[in-house]
């Protein structure tokens, strides 16, 4: 039949595509984890010209005639169509060139970000974060329609999310967080680990942390990165972590964060590879794996009873003498500056900031020169002290480097995707405490990569969920673990809330 001969040519042609985007991943990788500072100027070049030939495939007139030919026979077929469709539908609004350059100046400006900020020097970022935004506005333009132009940066990495949703959940979580923050922070603080944490044995047991997560060190790698990351999908999915030598959590929820995004892509079935649903289905969805490894499970009171004694045996005495305290110093809610080590309770309260000033950047409501000044001021008003310095403050994180205009509300939708699917699991594996408290993951990993995991893009990203969990996704099963458990480990006065519509 004709149709099925459209379909095969079709996804043969979408293969050669997806392979072209995991080299042009893969390219990215190294320049973060290996590639010669001098190269950066070449590097960019190359992404530009890899970029430019897979906007003139995704763009390739065939395609509209291959898909009104197909007549898809199952919900696979029907999903790849669907995606491929509207990947079509959008490459051909962006111009080729805007494209390539926005590759180009993207690549070029994280070896101009990491170089500001080890000098702590705005300055020397704010010329080429203006190219960045100016180039973003203009391909944000070229796709929105009926909606504003932010909301067409955030349908790349969220689709059918708006801002005014992103917005009404804001809101739903904001009070909660705020309230329940200023309560902690009048009580006594929680002691924390001290000592001299070798290198080395860090990386050895972000490795053995890994396997336990479910990572396969066979199909993946990990390497240091200034800031930590997961690329790649189907079978080379790779990840990067980071050592303090005064701080080895940073090292364990840095690697354990980026396994939860590793996993995912190693868990989608393996008849997706190469093709629109070998991935996953959004930032959020992938936010929810990873923030549920890091949270939910890497911080509960019984995993973190296995993790105090595999640590003591490594590192001796660290100034934690009993699991319980260690629950405790692991969930403590301090004051500090960098989003990817706050607290699950602040966590969001620094997408939050990053969130409205992206929008304004992107309106054009808020000046490149001043979005120092601006941040620091919101920061204080938010948090309650001051930046002391660049790098805690603008330019700690690489996403606006990278062009990531819109990246930044998936962390907290990745926050109650994940309480949501976490009170599923709770219903269903009776005996999890036990298990993790022997570090034995095997369960929950399963019940992911069953449930969620081996989906990767076949559904849209809320249906994702919900499948999962036989529930809409709302706030509250979130809000109520926060509550619960912070409550509990601060001794906090129980209260009722009320926790917002959505």
């Amino acid at each position: 039949m004709k149709t099925n001969k459209s379909f095969n040519e079709l996804m043969q042609f979408q293969q050669d595509t997806e392979a072209l985007i995991s080299i042009a991943g893969r390219l990215g990788w190294d320049q973060e984890t290996m590639m010669p500072p001098g190269s950066a100027v070449q590097r960019a070049t190359e992404q530009a010209a890899l970029v430019k030939i897979i906007h003139s495939r995704n763009t390739d007139p065939r395609i509209p005639e291959w898909i009104d030919e197909i007549r898809p026979q199952n919900e696979i077929e029907a999903a790849n169509i669907r995606l491929i469709k509207k990947s079509y539908q959008k490459a051909c609004k962006v111009p080729a060139d805007l494209n390539g350059e926005i590759a180009r100046t993207t690549s070029k400006a994280h070896s101009i970000w990491a170089s500001a900020r080890e000098n702590e020097d705005v300055a020397e970022y704010l010329p080429i974060l203006t190219e960045i935004i100016s180039l973003k506005r203009q391909k944000a333009e070229a796709l929105a329609e009926t909606s504003t132009h932010y909301d067409a940066l955030v349908d790349e990495y969220e689709p059918d999310m708006s801002t005014n949703d992103i917005s009404v959940i804001f809101e739903a979580l904001r009070p909660t967080l705020v309230g329940l923050r200023r309560e902690i922070l009048e009580k006594d603080k929680i002691p924390s680990v001290s000592g001299n944490f070798d290198h080395n044995i860090q990386l050895s047991l972000a490795r053995e942390l890994a396997a336990t997560f479910g990572y396969n060190l066979n199909k993946g790698r990990i390497d240091l990165a200034v800031h930590p990351f997961s690329s790649g999908s189907g079978n080379d999915v790779r990840i990067t972590t980071r050592t303090d030598q005064s701080d080895p959590f940073n090292c364990i929820y840095s690697t354990i964060h980026e396994v939860g995004h590793a996993t995912y892509e190693q868990n989608i079935n393996q008849h997706y590879v190469f093709t629109p649903l070998g991935r996953g289905v959004s930032l959020g969805v992938h936010e929810s794996q990873s923030r549920i490894f890091e949270n939910q499970i890497g911080r509960s009171r019984a995993f973190t009873r296995w993790l105090f004694h595999r640590m003591r045996d490594l590192f001796g005495n660290f100034g934690i003498e009993d699991p319980e305290t260690f629950y405790k110093c692991v969930n403590r809610v301090d004051s500090g500056h960098i989003r990817t080590e706050a607290d699950e309770l602040q966590y969001n309260l620094h997408v939050m900031l990053r969130f409205d000033l992206e929008k304004s950047l992107i309106s054009g409501d808020l000046n490149v020169s001043d979005v120092e000044g601006v941040w620091n001021e919101r920061f204080e008003a938010d948090f309650g002290y001051k930046v002391e310095k660049p790098s805690q403050g603008v330019l700690q994180d690489v996403h606006w480097a990278a062009g990531a205009f819109g990246y930044f509300p998936t962390y907290t939708l990745g926050n109650v995707y994940a309480g949501c699917l976490f009170q599923k699991i709770k219903e269903e594996i009776s005996d999890l405490d036990f298990f993790l408290s022997k570090g034995n993951l095997s369960q929950v990993t399963a019940w992911l990569c069953e449930n969620v995991q081996v989906h990767g893009s076949l559904f849209e990203p809320r249906a994702t969920i919900e499948k999962a969990t036989g529930a809409k996704v709302t706030v509250k099963p979130l809000l109520n673990y926060l509550e619960e458990k912070y409550r509990e480990i601060y001794d906090l006065e129980s209260r009722s809330f009320e926790v917002g519509k959505w």
